[in-house]
């Protein structure tokens, strides 16, 4: 596994880091400890995951994720090879300030996952989306208190606009505070304007590492889904077929699947190849249910595009001409 620096930091990082949205949902304590010591085998060592984590599930209240991984972590003793990455930002508790940056919400929901984690200290600490009701001063210093702190070591956004970004940027260099080092977008082969319209400038210039979710598009550029074949038995089938069926995303599996052909890779490994290959890309991040489902993304470590195939990719996915 290539490790590679957290944008302008001297931080080093696995070339995938590990979702762990499943955990606790759709992936029980077991399984998940399975999949994360397959992970650590591989030569992983980015392992993320948020507050928030899985309290959709009717009877969690969030923190599962969190509290699985501190205790896997406590089991195998390797706190200190890992980077834990987890974010801040949505409802945690009843009340007027159970979500949000403000510093009243960001002060105890830090303390709450330091303790579900079992750990003294957060490597990277992201807000998960930003607060317009809060003053992005208010939410940086405290984010710069932290780690003064010593609870945090780095800070990073996930869902930020560009000029939420830029705002946040400007505030910590105006005050002299700790400044954001990386940023999680939506990102992926068939998902690339959101992105690329403005951020993906941005954090070339200002050296911002990119850690992409969601880079097989929910599924879709996992080879799953094929033009004239029959849904799979999956939950978000339906979702997948309203958000990316069309014959421009079928032209651009096929055109995925030659060139996956000829490295002897199927379409899943392209998806994640054509993102590590992006210089701007410091590591996807992929989740699974089964230690099956992660090692059919570990087979993408090391696997990179030609300029020639990337270009072939670019124009098949090419948003600007839609």
């Amino acid at each position: 596994m290539e490790y590679r620096r957290l944008g302008s930091t001297g931080l080093e990082v696995s070339e995938l880091a590990l979702g762990t949205m499943q955990f606790g949902w759709t992936a029980d304590e077991h399984t998940a400890h399975a999949i994360m010591d397959a992970f650590v085998v591989a030569g992983g060592n980015l392992v993320d995951t948020a507050d928030i984590y899985s309290n959709w599930v009717d009877g969690n209240p969030g923190g599962e994720s969190e509290e699985i991984i501190g205790r896997w972590m406590k089991a195998r003793r390797n706190r200190q090879d890992i980077v834990i990455a987890t974010k801040v930002r949505g409802r945690m508790w009843e009340g007027p300030n159970g979500e949000g940056l403000s510093r009243a919400h960001i002060l105890r929901a830090v303390d709450e996952s330091l303790r579900r984690l079992q750990t003294d200290h957060i490597d990277l600490y992201q807000t998960h989306w930003f607060d317009a009701a809060t003053p992005i001063e208010e939410t940086m210093r405290t984010l710069d208190d932290l780690i003064k702190a010593g609870k945090v070591r780095y800070i990073g956004c996930s869902n930020y606009p560009s000029w939420r970004l830029v705002v946040a940027l400007w505030m910590a260099d105006k005050h002299g505070l700790a400044s954001y080092v990386s940023l999680q977008p939506h990102y992926n082969l068939a998902h690339r304007k959101e992105f690329e319209r403005e951020t993906a400038e941005l954090v070339g210039r200002y050296g911002i590492g990119v850690i992409p979710y969601s880079p097989l598009g929910g599924g879709f550029l996992t080879g799953k889904y094929r033009r004239g074949q029959s849904l799979p038995d999956s939950a978000r089938a339906e979702r997948i077929r309203d958000r990316h069926f069309g014959e421009r995303n079928f032209a651009l599996l096929e055109g995925m699947e030659e060139i996956g052909a000829a490295h002897g890779h199927g379409i899943l490994q392209v998806a994640l190849a054509w993102l590590l290959s992006n210089p701007l890309v410091t590591a996807p991040i992929v989740g699974a249910n089964t230690v099956e489902h992660l090692q059919a993304s570990l087979a993408a470590v090391g696997f990179r595009l030609t300029a020639a195939e990337m270009k072939v990719l670019d124009d098949l996915s090419d948003w600007g001409a839609t």
